[in-house]
């Protein structure tokens, strides 16, 4: 194998990617009873591996542990979408100030490139419907692009746990308002623009919210 390629992942590993991205996307219901019997032939892993699995998860917020009755997928509710989105501003916009003092022209790039891709994408989303996995992929790798010459990696890592919590509300696509606020704040971390950022990161994320809480109404 060459440093070039990607080692395979290990069955515990590619079944807590599968787990975990099925209850980021809704296909594990909120609340809903986690059965290992059934889990184990879904997921092709061993009940001791899964039970590891759903530990992980519970550490991480996904899942809740119920002592002797098992596991729980986490569940939703208003409060928590607000608390999160609420952490999510406090980690960014310090993470982003960051990353800003101290980005270079490699930084740059990575924000273009990332910003690059997911404009393409959401172009794709606005003419052919939405495909929440794939938007969540590069909406994340611009996130996390403006952030990464912030300095710290438990901050990049803090960030993407919230990012993921909080994207299990954000499964309806608001469309060209999101597109917009993406393309500012790539001109405002071309300009190092923190103080414009800022404004426009807590507008993007209540935006956000405020969708997420009218589609909860309809539903």
């Amino acid at each position: 194998m060459t440093a070039l390629e990607e080692r395979p992942l290990s069955a515990g590993d590619s079944g807590y990617r599968r787990i975990r991205s099925d209850i980021i996307f809704g296909v594990l219901t909120p609340s809903g009873r986690l059965k290992l019997d059934a889990m184990k032939e879904d997921y092709g892993v061993s009940i001791s591996t899964l039970r590891e699995i759903l530990n992980r998860l519970a550490s991480e917020g996904f899942v809740v542990a119920e002592g002797q009755r098992g596991f729980e997928v986490a569940p939703v509710s208003i409060q928590n979408l607000r608390e999160l989105a609420d952490l999510r501003i406090l980690l960014e916009h310090h993470a982003m100030a960051e990353s800003f003092r101290a980005g270079d022209v490699e930084w740059e790039g990575r924000v273009v490139s990332a910003h690059h891709k997911l404009a393409a994408t959401e172009r794709t989303l606005l003419a052919e419907g939405d495909d929440p996995e794939l938007r969540k992929r590069y909406d994340g790798e611009f996130h996390q692009a403006l952030i990464s010459s912030c300095g710290s990696r438990e901050l990049m890592h803090a960030h993407s746990v919230v990012f993921d919590k909080y994207f299990r509300y954000a499964l309806r696509y608001r469309g060209a308002e999101t597109i917009n606020q993406h393309k500012a704040l790539l001109e405002c971390a071309l300009k190092r623009d923190i103080k414009r950022a800022r404004t426009v990161l807590t507008d993007h994320i209540n935006g956000c919210v405020a969708h997420a809480l009218s589609a909860w109404k309809v539903s």
